[in-house]
C-alpha cells in the first residue's frame, strides 16, 4: 500500500471535522471588496511633501534652477580663500594667475611650510584619476604636464595641470 493512502486512512477523526468545517465557511461575494474599500477610507494613504512638488508642472524648471544655484555656490567656494583662526589665508583649491592648484595635504601644512618650491614634470594620467581627470584606454599611457609645489623634504603638497595632452 502506498505511504500516502496509508496516512489518508490513518489520519484523525479530529482533523477530518476541522476540514470539513472550514469547508463550509465561505464568505459571501464581495465582502473582500467592501473590506478593502472600508479599510481605504479609514486609512487613506499619506503623501509626503515632495510628492506634491512632483505632481507641479515646474517641478523640473525647480529642480534644475537649484542645481545650478549648488553649482554657483561650490564654484564661489573653491575660489574664495578660507581664512583660518590664526589669520592664515589658505584654499584646499586656489586660483593665482596661471591656473588651478589643488591641494594634495591639508592647508595648515602648506602655509606651515618654511621654503616650499615649484618643480615643473610630467605626472602620468592615471595616477591623477584619482583626482578626477579622465581616463580611457587610449589615453591610459599619456602624461599630463604640471607645476607640483613640493616642501623641503620632497612631499608634493599642491599640483597644478599646466598643460593638457
Amino acid at each position: 500500500m502506498d505511504t500516502r493512502k496509508k496516512a489518508a486512512t490513518d489520519r484523525d477523526p479530529l482533523f477530518d471535522a476541522l476540514r470539513a468545517e472550514t469547508g463550509r465557511l465561505d464568505a459571501p461575494r464581495g465582502v473582500e471588496k467592501e473590506l478593502l474599500q472600508a479599510f481605504a477610507k479609514l486609512h487613506p494613504p499619506r503623501r509626503r511633501w515632495y510628492h506634491a512638488l512632483a505632481a507641479r508642472p515646474f517641478a523640473l524648471g525647480w529642480g534644475l534652477s537649484g542645481l545650478a544655484a549648488g553649482a554657483l555656490v561650490l564654484a564661489f567656494a573653491l575660489r574664495a580663500p578660507h581664512t583660518s583662526e590664526d589669520g592664515n589665508a589658505g584654499a584646499l583649491v586656489a586660483l593665482d594667475g596661471n591656473g588651478v592648484f589643488i591641494a594634495l595635504d591639508s592647508a595648515e601644512r602648506i602655509a606651515a611650510e618654511p621654503a616650499p618650491r615649484m618643480v615643473a614634470t610630467d605626472v602620468p594620467r592615471t595616477s591623477l584619476a584619482a583626482l578626477g581627470m579622465p581616463l580611457t584606454p587610449e589615453n591610459a599611457g599619456d602624461s599630463v604636464r604640471a607645476e607640483m609645489l613640493v616642501a623641503a623634504d620632497g612631499q608634493p603638497l599642491a599640483l597644478r595641470l599646466s598643460a593638457l595632452q
